[in-house]
């Protein structure tokens, strides 16, 4: 038998076909490339909201002040918006006498952290504190630039207030979501302006400068609630390298609160090592490069080096994380701890509160207890011996770093504010295989022996 050649015209019509076929997966592959790439799109803010004539006088009033300008460039932000009708008279006057600046006022709106109303029908009893736009001039004292969320009665979303003990402490009931660019940009809609409490007003109105570099553990101090991170950080002198490091890609500092090294185990022997050691672990806890919240929810590549990376081998020293129920999730192969709140964000610095210390599996290791009593973390013997020495020939020295794997920007911008379900949509090659697998079959029955 010989093998029958098939009907030139068959072939061109099928030839024809299968140039189609991958012409739409190179199509597919080359529209979704966008969306692979996580590339940040900035958020026009005045222009999601002009689509909403009830909140115009807002809108107004944030195009007018040096707040726009500050947001740009900026993800993971949600807006409290206040309506034309629950705005008073003159926002200006209103401002001024309960002495606050309106620039300032507006800023306090801005919360650096993306809420969607799912996020605050979770929130704790306590509620939750959450950094504002304002605590970044350097104008609010410990954390009064914060603010308290906390859950409202069923007809309401939650309640917005200062975390200032004074009864007199301005508050805001949110009255709904009114749209939303999924992880950039949420807009919740309250009932009145919220004013800051206990600012400075003699503050200088220069914004801190980049080159000057942010004292991480004044910010630490401030925010109350991290006297240990702050305390260890002046200790061991590592805060210098972090300020030297925020003039390069920046720095993302992860920072445990005092509960959390309260609730650290008898067995764990950390405030028992030694100087270098504790240096380590104070490392272990910052990024070499500054990401945002968002950033950080749209993590690409899970496995992120540290500091303490850089002082080790390659590999050695990593957090992996992750976005997991709502948050931001770190596992060290030891603890998994949750990002609870943004301390500090104002590029090339991010600072985030952590829930648990991040103990590296490098010199810690998780031994269960018996019973129904929690795992002890136990420190290894490499607990006792010096840190990892950075390698010192030459062709070893600043080149050899590991530089960070880069995170994934938040999702760029989509229209109307709906969440689209990108986890089912094919892969561009996968789509190319199925064309090709495709052109195969319809190819073969032309192909065998007769």
């Amino acid at each position: 038998m010989r093998r029958q050649i098939p009907p030139v015209s068959r072939l061109a019509h099928l030839a024809a076909a299968a140039l189609t076929l991958l012409a739409t997966a190179a199509a597919a592959a080359a529209a979704a490339a966008p969306q692979q790439a996580g590339a940040a799109v900035p958020v026009n803010v005045t222009g999601v909201l002009s689509a909403f004539p009830d909140l115009a006088v807002f809108t107004r009033l944030l195009a007018s002040s040096p707040v726009l300008a500050e947001l740009a460039g900026r993800s993971s932000l949600t807006l409290l918006a206040v309506p034309n009708g629950n705005l008073p008279q003159s926002p200006s006057a209103f401002a001024a006498a309960s002495g606050a600046d309106l620039a300032d006022v507006l800023r306090y709106h801005v919360l650096l952290e993306y809420l969607s109303p799912a996020d605050l029908r979770r929130l704790p009893a306590s509620g939750k504190l959450v950094t504002t736009l304002f605590q970044t001039t350097g104008r609010a004292p410990a954390d009064l630039g914060a603010v308290n969320v906390t859950a409202a009665a069923p007809t309401r979303l939650a309640v917005v207030r200062s975390p200032s003990p004074s009864p007199a402490s301005s508050n805001a009931t949110v009255l709904g979501a009114v749209t939303a660019v999924p992880y950039n940009l949420s807009v919740l809609a309250v009932d009145g302006l919220i004013v800051p409490s206990g600012f400075d007003l003699a503050a200088s109105e220069t914004r801190p400068s980049p080159a000057a570099g942010v004292n991480i553990t004044r910010i630490l101090a401030d925010a109350r609630a991290f006297n240990v991170a702050a305390s260890m950080l002046e200790a061991s002198g590592v805060a210098g390298e972090f300020e030297a490091d925020e003039r390069g890609a920046g720095i993302t500092v992860f920072a445990p609160t005092d509960d959390a090294f309260a609730g650290l185990p008898a067995g764990d022997r950390l405030q028992s090592l030694p100087a270098d050691r504790k240096a380590v672990v104070l490392r272990f806890h910052v990024l070499h490069s500054y990401y945002p919240l968002g950033s950080l929810e749209s993590i690409v590549n899970p496995v992120q080096p540290t500091l303490a990376t850089e002082f080790s081998n390659a590999g050695r020293f990593t957090l992996n994380i992750t976005r997991a129920n709502g948050s931001v999730a770190i596992d060290t192969g030891v603890v998994q701890a949750t990002i609870t709140r943004t301390v500090f964000d104002q590029n090339p610095v991010a600072v985030f509160a952590v829930s648990k210390v991040l103990l590296p599996k490098e010199m810690f290791t998780r031994t269960e207890g018996g019973g129904d009593s929690s795992s002890v973390i136990a420190a290894t013997a490499a607990a006792s011996s010096p840190p990892p020495a950075a390698a010192t020939a030459p062709e070893a020295s600043e080149s050899a770093r590991t530089p960070p794997t880069k995170l994934s920007s938040p999702p760029a911008l989509r229209g109307g504010g709906q969440e689209y379900d990108t986890a089912s949509a094919p892969a561009p090659w996968a789509t190319g295989w199925w064309c090709i697998a495709l052109v195969y079959l319809l190819l073969l029955p032309q192909l065998r022996l007769v």
